[in-house]
């Protein structure tokens, strides 16, 4: 077996792992329309301060993707962290590894016909476009709001640690956050609702797959004159 395929193999606990655990969320909801049983594999990866909305807006995704029959993931970065790698610190490696790492378990999804939704901070465009890279299916969800507003949320006291000194590195205060340059989808969450968001992210994503589905049936239609041709 080759290294990747050793490397997939291993990794399939793993991902089960996360799916029966905090760090992955599944609603177990069938309703129609349903998505072809024949699912092309995808990344939605959102990335934004603490604070600016993406695990609302990912959840937000998820549940209307699975109304309609689409098998599809969360992953949180910040749960996975905790669940599977805890020993890995805030340092500019670190997070470049803990999102090298949940690339690397969303692109198992993805290459399995999973709708992979990614929640993670991931500040550094390096990274980003390392995991882009790698998976391909990938779409970028640019969750957009000012540093004073994530402020003013704050909804775990994350900022307010930081500006007092008690917290060193953090994200939009003494460390940077890298916007992305060309996302396909960008939220502003200080001006839009969340439902507004996560149906601009839907259509993505429905667009994205439709033009998949159509390159598919493409491909086989030439595959199969020329097999017609021989």
């Amino acid at each position: 077996m080759s290294a990747k395929g050793d490397a997939t193999e291993a990794a399939e606990p793993i991902v089960k792992a996360i799916c029966e655990s905090e760090g992955a969320q599944r609603r177990s909801i069938s309703i129609e329309p349903r998505a072809d049983l024949e699912q092309h594999g995808l990344t939605v990866w959102f990335t934004g301060l603490s604070g600016a909305g993406k695990t609302t807006i990912c959840n937000s995704v998820h549940a209307e993707l699975m109304t309609r029959g689409y098998r599809a993931e969360m992953l949180d970065a910040d749960a996975i962290r905790k669940q599977l790698w805890p020993d890995l610190g805030f340092t500019r490696v670190d997070r470049d590894e803990n999102i090298r790492r949940i690339g690397f378990l969303a692109h198992v999804l993805t290459r399995n016909g999973v709708i992979a939704l990614v929640a993670a901070i991931s500040p550094y465009r390096d990274a980003r476009d390392e995991v882009r890279e790698r998976i391909s299916r990938f779409l970028e969800v640019f969750v957009d709001a000012p540093l004073h507003v994530c402020e003013e949320r704050d909804p775990k006291g994350l900022y307010k640690r930081a500006r007092s000194g008690e917290l060193h590195g953090f994200t939009g205060i003494d460390d940077p956050y890298e916007a992305p340059l060309a996302a396909e989808v960008r939220c502003a969450t200080d001006r839009d609702a969340v439902k507004t968001c996560s149906d601009q992210v839907v259509r993505t994503i429905l667009n994205y797959l439709s033009q998949k589905v159509k390159n598919s049936a493409i491909d086989r239609d030439f595959s199969r004159a020329a097999a017609y041709s021989r």
